[in-house]
């Protein structure tokens, strides 16, 4: 599951109260099935005092989102997609978009 979207990847939300909005993935979690998407499903979180961490209070952080929630945003068309795979004539695997069929780097 990991293989269809990557870190760096730009994707749309699909459900929940981010619908609609667009993020690059900041991390993978794929024993999990979540990503991290940066500046969405941001959670208040409070930090109580410990020796040595810096901030304490209530601080705000990205929480990871289920994969099924999200789309890719393929590079070529624009569009929210789902990604294939394809094996290229020297053996390489990679991704393609299902709606204009191109490879995606």
């Amino acid at each position: 599951m990991s293989f269809r979207v990557r870190r760096n990847d730009i994707v749309v939300i699909l459900a929940g109260k981010d619908k609609g909005k667009r993020g690059t993935v900041v991390r993978v979690i794929p024993r999990e099935k979540r990503i991290v998407v940066e500046g969405i499903n941001i959670i208040s979180r409070h930090i109580g005092r410990r020796q040595g961490v810096r901030q304490t209070g209530i601080i705000q952080q990205e929480a990871p989102l289920n994969l099924s929630n999200v789309k890719l945003i393929c590079p070529q068309c624009d569009k929210p997609s789902r990604i294939g795979s394809r094996f290229l004539e020297d053996g390489a695997k990679v991704r393609v978009c299902k709606v204009c069929n191109e490879v995606l780097a």
